[in-house]
């Protein structure tokens, strides 16, 4: 396809997003069964595209006084991907594929000086060591004279909830969920050694990640550059590497020592964090994977079988109640991956941030108060749970556990970070970078512009009587 085509195609997915409101991978896939001359490349630019546009919704509207997909694609390929103005009046006229010449405002808005309106735009955070401060605020004060829903690139209905954890501080770091996500690797230390692994990603580019001892990173691609194909490597397709991003490396490694004993994974769905925990368990104890609804755990089948683990019960709803209940006070361990909005992973899924409504999050938060009852009954005395989830609210995760615990005086809060370094992935860099994500409760609340990991929040509690 030609630059021309490509645009309009993004503009026109653009557009049934907004009039359908459904999944952006869904827009993509309806389009892309009608027009089967599209390549794998073109697929890659249109969808990075319109990922972009998505992050980035709020403020290129706001710098381009006009919100309609049209715009904002412009808008994204100008001053996001460093298109020249020229040369984009050109593609966008060129006929019969461009989405049509444009306007007298169009040009007087796409001719304005670029490095004066980026400031605008959030930048890629660009921390290479893991303890260096993102510097993308500094200097950058005409973004931040804007409202934060527009500085932060969210949506304004949840600016309560989110100017409730951040502070002053809320465009500022939720611009750094406007950026593109790394590809996050875990090496699976059942099937080889962390050496081994780096040096079979080194074709794409992946490198260690110094924050746990299993981690490595692919640096997120520039503009219309495609991501490598990680799952198509011989190393992928070994069991050597899982990709995962490390905030969810993190969360895994809050189970602390765990290697032989009783761990059950409540919430398994695919499996991710399920195949972490048993590498950290050495193929020793008992791991338990239980989901309340069987379909989610149809991956972690094949999923287990590549990783070469060893000691997995899945404990399927679809075989019944009993398995589950024979658990119940016998678990060292509980890992609860509770059911959330998502916030976290906007930088990933940027289209769900619009979709996301009021009524969604008070489902989510009565789904969480019943998952954290249900799953406590599981935990022996003297035993731990562990709360993990991608969302940065307090409404689903402080509010939610002290719910619990007013009702569990049984239960009481542990120094999440000390676990972490129990468990013995944590680097000493790692620690040094996760020190301001602690909460005042020993917690830890994971954002992008501290670690360019997914937003997340890590809790754990210890049964004491």
């Amino acid at each position: 396809m030609r630059l021309s085509g490509r645009l309009s195609a993004a503009i026109e997915i653009l557009e049934d997003f907004d009039k359908r409101r459904v999944p952006l991978k869904t827009a993509i896939a309806d389009w892309a069964r009608n027009a089967r001359y599209a390549g794998a490349k073109d697929r890659a630019w249109i969808s990075g595209l319109c990922l972009d546009v998505l992050r980035n919704k709020n403020s290129l509207a706001a710098v381009m006084g006009d919100d309609s997909p049209r715009a904002l694609a412009l808008f994204a390929l100008r001053f996001l991907w460093a298109v020249d103005a020229d040369a984009l009046a050109d593609i966008a006229a060129e006929e019969p594929h461009g989405p049509g010449p444009l306007s007298e405002t169009e040009r007087s808005a796409l001719s304005q000086d670029r490095e004066y309106l980026f400031p605008l735009i959030p930048a890629k955070a660009g921390i290479q060591n893991v303890t260096e401060i993102d510097s993308r605020f500094r200097g950058n004060e005409r973004r931040l004279e804007l409202a934060p829903p527009i500085a932060g690139d969210f949506p304004e209905w949840l600016t309560p909830q989110i100017e409730r954890v951040f502070g002053d501080d809320a465009a500022r770091t939720m611009s750094s969920f406007a950026e593109r996500a790394d590809i996050d690797l875990r090496i699976n230390t059942l099937k080889t050694e962390a050496e081994k692994a780096l040096a079979a990603l080194k074709k794409v580019k992946g490198e260690a990640l110094p924050l746990l001892t299993t981690s490595a990173r692919i640096a997120a691609p520039d503009s219309a550059e495609r991501a490598p194909a990680v799952t198509v490597i011989p190393a992928f397709n070994k069991g050597w590497v899982e990709v995962q991003d490390v905030s969810s490396q993190i969360a895994a490694a809050a189970a602390g020592a765990v290697k032989g004993v009783q761990v059950l994974d409540f919430c398994a769905g695919g499996g991710g964090k399920t195949l972490a925990l048993a590498a950290l368990m050495e193929n020793t104890g008992q791991l338990y994977a239980y989901d309340s609804d069987a379909r989610r755990l149809k991956p972690l089948y094949h999923r287990a079988k590549r990783a070469g683990v060893r000691n997995l019960q899945i404990v399927n709803p679809a075989d019944g109640d009993t398995a589950l209940r024979s658990l119940k006070e016998k678990m060292d361990v509980v890992f609860i991956d509770a059911p959330c909005t998502g916030v976290g992973t906007w930088r990933r899924h940027p289209d769900t941030k619009w979709r996301l409504t009021p009524q969604q999050l008070e489902r989510r938060i009565a789904e969480q108060d019943a998952v954290l009852r249900e799953a406590a009954v599981y935990v022996k005395p003297g035993g731990r749970l562990v709360w993990a989830t991608c969302s940065f609210l307090m409404e689903e995760n402080e509010d939610r556990l002290e719910t619990f615990l007013d009702a569990h005086p049984d239960f009481a809060m542990m120094p999440a970070l000390d676990e972490i370094a129990a468990s013995g992935l944590l680097t000493d860099e790692g620690r040094i970078a996760l020190a301001p994500c602690v909460t005042p409760e020993g917690a830890l609340r994971i954002t992008p512009d501290k670690l360019r990991g997914d937003g997340f929040f890590i809790a754990t509690l210890k049964r004491t009587g």
